[in-house]
């Protein structure tokens, strides 16, 4: 592929809800452009941008590809994003690096969620955008009802390009409502018709509303508008681009991608109304001087870049897929990381089709390309010279919150298991691995439950390592809530030397009820040598890790150390130290031990229409609310608090209840007393665990 100037780039994610048709969209593209000779199938696994295994297993994408076209002497980067929202991950990386994007609505199916979802993402990044209506020529495909959906939702800036000519129930053609001409598909070519009686009435109505938003992009066109003046062609797609680079028009147009139907229309759109990098803005900090530097894609300014994707693949290698930002990389360039503090050469420049690598001499400002092999590198880095170091901001990347403990299968895979989630993490930003060594636990992170099922199934094909997941240990705590006084006498006798510490103690709630405890000591008259008392204290640092009533680390508790007895010979450290363990075991029980749970603050939004329905879970969920408050667009945002054990499993339940509109997020409040029936069930899981333990041994 030849090197491009930045006027004569595109970047367009291609967005929508899953099944919509991206990546069958993506495809027809490759084949029109010549990049493939045929066209491949998400049935048949065999497309560009679904390469990775688990993608072809399953049918649908689970990563962003690139997919570089060239056409009329024009590069378009093409990013073919997943649809499920546990791969949300993907999608805002592709839309930081995208200037455009192509909305794909199922032509059947008509507006979903994934549609809205992909609506307020450019709406966020002001990213201008088209609609694309696929599978026109699929029975029960609706055109009108989708234009009529989008207009009820987003009103005026929907403008509709085309509408569909229709024969016996097939797509044969469609209307140009710009040129007001009727077109018919004859193979790869596009011939001239006459437009269907049917079709008047919605031209006359399109091209109407089109009309509208075309005077009202200057005063001297609403004057000639208004005047009863006709604007020609070539001033109404001026005014069209415009009012698209600008967001205040959205087209909308149509086709069938498997037939490549109104695919070669779009690519023309694609050039003609959305804009190249140069047309777009971009600004860093230059480290140097900690001032603004706006890089606006100009090649002729210092070379910068920001890596805004990884690929960790245990076949083809490591790629750090970036976007230049400004200037123009050369192969055999020093690059400077700023995050990691490194310096780096880059050797060979690529761009990827999919998952193949193309070599390339050079990358303008505004292009999309990959470098291999750059060890420090990571998702965010930004690249740039020594001389100009420029650091760009992070994108906004969704917070992980559902997750499950995980067991290594064979114990020996433990370290495979490791390196291999740091692989997948790289990747992968929405997941983590945490090791949770208080409650003796390692959880994985993720946006859902399907996402977690593939990371397990990544392991097992493409890492050969096997994890088990199941239902996390909730972090509980204990703590009292009176007081006890306790006599605690180690005495062990052997032949020779003995062991023996005595202490007297009394444990009592802390005022501090978030340190684990208070250790303090008002012995008298040297009952208990000084030199035993840091043993004593160190007895009871050990206990309070694991607790006596259900072995939950303990916090809040007051230990005073006031009496006891030793022996001359036989006391030790350790003798006191056990006594003081025992003590403590004995005291916590006799100062009525009580359970602890977390407790979440959680922050739901969702419809105005599931609000009822969403409250009422989480009052069976022990959830108090605290309040609702509107956040526009028809959604209310809930404020509870509930305990952390009663939101496993809440992401799938809160998608069911609103039809995968409802996002929440949660961050740890406070402990709170647990309940007597959740204290109950710990302690009898604790002695049924004691129990099983003691009939293995």
């Amino acid at each position: 592929m030849k090197v491009y100037t930045t006027d004569k780039i595109r970047n367009v994610v291609l967005l929508g809800h899953g099944g919509s048709g991206k990546t069958t969209l993506a495809e027809s593209f490759a084949y029109l452009s010549g990049l493939t000779s045929r066209m491949g199938t998400v049935a048949d696994g065999n497309t560009v941008t679904d390469y990775g295994k688990e993608e072809i297993r399953r049918g649908f994408s689970i990563s962003t590809a690139v997919l570089p076209v060239e056409w009329e002497d024009h590069k378009i980067n093409f990013f073919d994003t997943p649809g499920y929202f546990d791969f949300v991950g993907e999608v805002e990386e592709a839309v930081s690096a995208a200037g455009a994007a192509i909305i794909v609505v199922n032509g059947r199916s008509g507006i979903e969620v994934g549609t809205r979802k992909a609506w307020d993402l450019c709406e966020k990044y002001k990213l201008p955008r088209i609609i694309y209506v696929s599978n026109m020529d699929v029975d029960n495909a609706s055109y009108r009802q989708v234009v009529e959906d989008l207009v009820a939702l987003y009103g005026k800036k929907i403008a509709p390009f085309h509408l569909p000519i229709r024969e016996q129930e097939k797509l044969v053609g469609y209307v140009n409502v710009i040129a007001e001409s009727g077109n018919r598909w004859q193979g790869k070519e596009v011939v001239s018709c006459d437009i269907p009686d049917y079709n008047k009435p919605y031209l006359e109505q399109y091209r109407e509303t089109l009309m509208e938003a075309v005077a009202e992009t200057s005063e001297e066109m609403m004057e000639r508008y208004f005047g009863g003046e006709t604007f020609s062609d070539a001033e109404i797609r001026a005014a069209i681009r415009t009012s698209v680079l600008d967001c205040s028009i959205v087209p909308v147009t149509m086709g069938s991608s498997i037939t490549c139907q109104g695919a070669y229309a779009l690519l023309d759109d694609v050039i003609k109304y959305f804009p190249s990098p140069e047309n777009r803005t971009v600004a860093g900090i230059n480290m140097k001087t900690s001032e603004i530097y706006n890089c606006d894609y100009d090649f002729s300014k210092a070379k910068s870049a920001y890596i805004w994707k990884t690929i960790v693949d245990p076949f083809i290698g490591k790629y750090s897929l970036i976007k230049v930002n400004s200037g123009v990389l050369k192969t055999d360039d020093v690059i400077y990381n700023i995050d990691k503090d490194i310096e780096e050469k880059i050797g060979r420049l690529y761009i990827l089709q999919g998952n193949k690598p193309i070599e390339v001499p050079e990358l303008h400002a505004g292009d999309i390309g990959a470098l291999a092999k750059l060890t420090a590198a990571r998702t965010g880095n930004s690249l740039s010279t020594k001389a100009m170091p420029i650091k760009f901001g992070k994108f906004d990347i969704s917070t992980p919150y559902t997750f499950m403990r995980y067991k290594p299968k064979n114990k020996g895979d433990v370290d495979k298991i490791s390196q291999a989630l740091q692989k997948i993490g790289h990747e992968d930003l929405t997941m983590k691995a945490v090791n949770d060594a208080e409650n003796r636990q390692t959880l994985l992170y993720g946006m859902g439950d399907q996402h977690l099922e593939i990371i397990v199934s990544r392991l097992l094909n493409e890492y050969k390592v096997e994890i088990e997941l199941s239902q996390p240990k909730v972090a509980y705590r204990e703590t009292i809530r009176k007081t006890s006084d306790v006599d605690s006498k180690y005495k062990k006798q052997t032949g020779g030397h003995g062991q023996y510490g005595h202490v007297k103690m009394r444990f009592s709630p802390a005022d501090d009820p978030n340190v684990p405890y208070v250790f303090e000591q008002e012995v008298v008259g040297g009952a208990v040598p000084k030199n035993f008392f840091p043993a004593v204290e160190k007895g009871i640092q050990e206990s309070v890790g694991r607790g006596p009533l259900a072995a939950y680390p303990v916090v809040g508790v007051k230990a005073v150390l006031y009496d006891g007895s030793y022996h001359p010979v036989d006391s030790s450290e350790m003798a006191f130290k056990t006594a003081a363990k025992m003590a403590f075991r004995d005291g916590i029980m006799k100062a009525g031990p009580v359970l602890l749970e977390p407790i979440e603050s959680l922050k739901v939004v969702v419809p105005d229409a599931n609000t009822g329905d969403v409250m009422g879970d989480l009052n069976k969920r022990r959830g108090r609310v605290l309040g609702m408050n509107p956040v526009g667009g028809g959604k209310t945002q809930i404020d509870a608090e509930v305990p952390e054990s009663a939101l496993f499993g809440y992401c799938t339940v809160l998608r069911s209840m609103t039809g995968g509109m409802g996002e929440y997020s949660y961050e740890f409040a406070r402990y709170e007393q647990a309940p007597s029936d959740v204290q109950e069930k710990e302690v009898a899981a604790r002695a049924a665990k004691v129990a099983e333990n003691s009939v293995e041994d």
